[in-house]
């Protein structure tokens, strides 16, 4: 067996999909050729920065990066590390990471940013000794809609809902108890954005108020009322708006920072459990 590494530019999606099915095939996942592709857009996927180790012909190991910008710094997202089980143990990731850098850095990249579920011992310390460190915690949920239990409240008179536009990142965020993570940046939203719908509830026509969510997925992707007009039903409002536009029986909400206590008990009240924990960790480029 000869190992070779190399760029994705070439690689075709379905080629893509069967690696990461295999990569994943005994763990908890299950996606769709559909759900992969609206993740890889939503992420800012960069084909010719994502690197893959072959065996021939065959990709048994990848890293999928996503570009942008975080926090005003070119970055980028490893949206998916995957090897088939057959090939771990090798240290094929370490060598992905290492093969990935100088593409990186030539292409003016000053971070690198990823994810990875709290419970993943093995994974973290992995990317500790490849010189990530912990920058946040987040939290997950999922539920189905039918188990949820939102408050019946109504809203008070002189305020209203309306579906509009994704809303530009300065105001949108200026409502947000804390900085969102990669997939859920207004960026990451206008990479793809026929796939969202937005509602904005207004006071007297002064936005005070927005919800995102992506129709095919489930995932309500951005909650936030204007700290002023808070406890008042906003919230309520438009969490139930967003889940009547997804088409999806079961709901989800991931990441949420672990010390946003506002948003986190008003989710937990609304019927969603605690699904997990992750760390978002950065590799800071010198």
């Amino acid at each position: 067996m000869e190992i070779t590494f190399r760029s994705l530019e070439q690689v075709a999606f379905d080629e893509l999909f069967n690696a990461f099915h295999s990569a994943f095939a005994d763990y908890e996942i299950s996606i769709s050729k559909e759900e992969l592709r609206l993740m890889l857009v939503r992420r800012g996927f960069d084909a010719s920065l994502s690197v893959g180790a072959f065996d021939g012909d065959r990709l048994v190991s990848f890293i999928l990066n996503g570009t942008g910008t975080f926090q005003g710094l070119p970055t980028a997202y490893d949206t998916g590390t995957g090897t088939a089980k057959s090939y771990r143990g090798q240290g094929l990731v370490t060598r992905l990471f290492n093969e990935s850098l100088p593409a990186l850095r030539e292409a003016g990249i000053k971070q690198y940013l990823l994810e990875v579920l709290q419970n993943n011992d093995k994974a973290i310390s992995l990317y500790k000794r490849l010189g990530f460190e912990v920058t946040r915690s987040f939290h997950y949920y999922r539920q189905s809609q039918s188990q949820l239990t939102l408050p019946p409240k109504a809203l008070l008179e002189g305020f209203s809902l309306q579906e509009t536009s994704l809303p530009a990142d300065d105001i949108a965020e200026s409502f947000a108890d804390f900085h969102p993570s990669w997939q859920n940046t207004i960026e990451a939203f206008h990479r793809n954005p026929e796939t969202f719908y937005c509602v904005t509830c207004c006071h007297e026509g002064i936005p005070v108020g927005y919800g995102i969510s992506e129709f095919e997925t489930g995932d309500i992707s951005w909650l936030s009322v204007d700290k002023r007009h808070r406890r008042i039903g906003i919230g309520t409002a438009l969490l139930k708006s967003l889940l009547e536009k997804i088409t999806t029986e079961q709901a989800k909400v991931v990441n949420t920072a672990s010390d946003a206590e506002s948003l986190n008990a008003f989710l937990e009240v609304c019927g969603f459990p605690l699904g997990g924990k992750q760390y978002e960790m950065i590799q800071n480029f010198k």
